[in-house]
């Protein structure tokens, strides 16, 4: 398999794929990201040895896996290589490019993915259920292709996208939830920022001719009693964090964003 360069940071997308002449594909794979974990599960749970804690979806997952493996952040690579696994999943946004290097010079094969778009998503799934693992492709992934991978709507809000407080953070550009957006008719009052996360403080975002403040529900847990105080003159919405953020099985329910706002 050739390999495909992902860019910045020492970050590659080398790996090793499926076995040579196998017909089942891989068949022990560690996923470090939330969303990809929910996606592989849904082919193959029994295959997926490994997973985050922060990797909630299926919310049976730990009936099948065999370990958590800590954070996205710190992940526990001793235990990962206790796993054996033919391969490990990760993302150049969610992961560190430190813990990558680490456990391929433990001779584990890392598959890095990079995601900034809807469009990017189905297709590194593709690659990734094709070429990377040797699995037969969901159906869910023909659905989101068809749902979301279509000519831009028009433009019905400009937004901002707060993920974090304290301090306040927003989301820039390019990152997936922003074109996620786009493709639900609001525009990312700040995707034009070369931050992906930039610090905007609510005093800003009111002063920016925002009309829309979407609060998710992670990373940040904005609630009714946290967060929409801060924007007493521009109007939020508490959305789902889940269906704004994640790439997976979840695009499919994403689209009643747009029906909440």
């Amino acid at each position: 398999m050739a390999s495909k360069k992902a860019g910045g940071g020492g970050f590659d997308t080398v790996g090793a794929g499926a076995p040579p002449g196998s017909t089942t594909g891989v068949s022990r794979v560690v996923s470090l990201v939330p969303s990809i974990t929910e996606a592989l599960a849904s082919v193959r749970r029994e295959a997926v040895v490994g997973a985050t804690d922060w990797c909630t979806h299926p919310h049976d997952l730990d009936d099948t896996l065999e370990a958590r493996v800590r954070g996205t952040k710190n992940p526990d690579l001793q235990a990962i290589e206790r796993l054996r696994p033919d391969v490990v999943i990760a993302n150049r946004e969610e992961n560190r490019e430190l813990d990558v290097r680490r456990l391929r010079e433990a001779g584990i094969d890392v598959h890095v993915t990079v995601i900034e778009s809807v469009p990017e998503a189905v297709e590194t799934y593709e690659h990734l259920f094709d070429d990377v693992l040797g699995w037969e492709r969901p159906a869910w992934l023909a659905e989101v292709r068809e749902l979301w991978c279509g000519p831009l709507p028009l433009v019905t809000h400009r937004v901002a996208i707060p993920v974090w407080r304290d301090p306040w953070m927003v989301v820039g550009g390019p990152t997936f939830t922003g074109d996620l957006a786009r493709r639900l008719g609001w525009a990312n009052a700040y995707g034009d920022r070369s931050d992906r996360y930039p610090k905007v403080e609510p005093l800003e975002i009111e002063r920016d001719a925002v009309d829309l403040v979407l609060l998710p529900d992670e990373p940040y847990v904005f609630t009714a009693d946290d967060g929409p105080e801060a924007f007493p003159h521009t109007e939020t919405r508490l959305v789902s964090g889940r269906l704004l953020t994640w790439y997976g099985p979840s695009l499919l329910d994403a689209r009643t964003l747009s029906g909440q706002v």
